[in-house]
């Protein structure tokens, strides 16, 4: 094997990075797929699927599918980590030159992996799929992330492409970046906002997932994705509850002093019981609230400070 091959073997030109629990039926579709739009690149490439240990045959088909062609990689955790933390193993993992995000249900379609790859060509860092439709979808999911877009860009310091997920491409300077950041909590598209870089868009139509129920991202997962995403880019949320407690206390003062003026000049208006249930509930739960905003951010802190492996990898195959 010449040297040029061998620097070819080990940093191709395209690494795809595949985030996989429980998707036995929907590994041979997804490989016909995206091994004939490579082919057609004629570039040197990689598929590394990154799996969370499940019940089914995933490893199993993976592992057979890697006997067939060697460019087909695998890690395997020592447990169940999640997708944000499988999608950072396999970025931080794979050898390309450019890696590719994206899931293995084929709603993203592996088709426009080649007009990413074109643009990202033309000098640009980062290209990443915005969504004009979202099949499959459920109201409440599609409520939760067009409000959570919202939220995180009027609250953080970063600039969050809207009706965007995971489905990029991005080169190997910002590869090395998001390794430098090494945080536990990995949001994936606040972090590659956050390194910046020319970074460009293409729209597409999100397809239906073509076999079974997503195993990442629902409703609550999708919720707890964007508080982490809040949380981890922005300190306003604890600027807007000092504000709140201001607000509170200035309400509090007034209210004291139309009691006391009540009581000087003899008057009796105002009910008793009911009043203070009310004030008490309502105050309650604004301290509550508060206290858990706090609790999210010293919560981060003290992932941070413990300085635990976002995921720890338990085998490898064909790397």
């Amino acid at each position: 094997m010449s040297d040029s091959q061998r620097i070819a073997e080990q940093n191709p030109d395209i690494s795809i990075v595949v985030p996989v629990y429980k998707e036995e039926e929907n590994i041979r579709p997804f490989l016909d797929r995206i091994e004939k739009l490579l082919h057609s690149l004629k570039v040197d490439y990689e598929i590394l699927f990154c799996l969370d240990p499940c019940p089914d045959r995933t490893e199993e088909i993976i592992a057979g599918e890697i006997d067939r062609n060697p460019n087909i990689k695998m890690i395997v955790f020592s447990r169940r980590f999640g997708q944000p933390a499988a999608t950072m193993a396999g970025i931080l993992t794979c050898r390309g030159k450019t890696c590719v995000v994206i899931d293995v249900d084929l709603q993203d379609p592996p088709e426009l992996i080649k007009e990413m790859y074109a643009i990202l060509k033309e000098g640009y860092e980062v290209v990443y799929a915005k969504r004009r439709s979202r099949k499959g979808e459920t109201v409440p999911k599609r409520i939760v992330a067009g409000m959570g877009y919202y939220v995180i860009n009027k609250l953080s310091d970063i600039d969050l492409p809207r009706d965007t997920g995971d489905f990029r491409i991005m080169s190997r300077r910002v590869m090395e970046d998001l390794r430098r950041l090494n945080e536990t909590h990995g949001f994936l598209r606040g972090l590659v906002a956050y390194v910046g870089y020319k970074q460009a868009s293409i729209e597409y139509d999100r397809d239906e997932r073509l076999h079974g129920r997503g195993n990442y991202n629902r409703f609550l997962g999708s919720l707890r994705i964007g508080l982490n995403g809040l949380i981890s880019f922005s300190s306003r949320p604890l600027q807007m509850m000092s504000i709140a407690g201001g607000i509170l206390a200035g309400f509090s003062f007034l209210l004291g002093a139309w009691y006391a003026f009540q009581k000087l000049v003899g008057f009796d208006l105002t009910p008793g019981l009911s009043t203070t249930v009310l004030v008490v509930t309502f105050f309650s739960g604004v301290q509550l609230l508060c206290l858990g905003l706090m609790g999210e951010y010293v919560g981060r802190i003290y992932d941070e400070v413990k300085r635990r492996p976002m995921y720890i990898i338990d085998r490898k195959f064909n790397l």
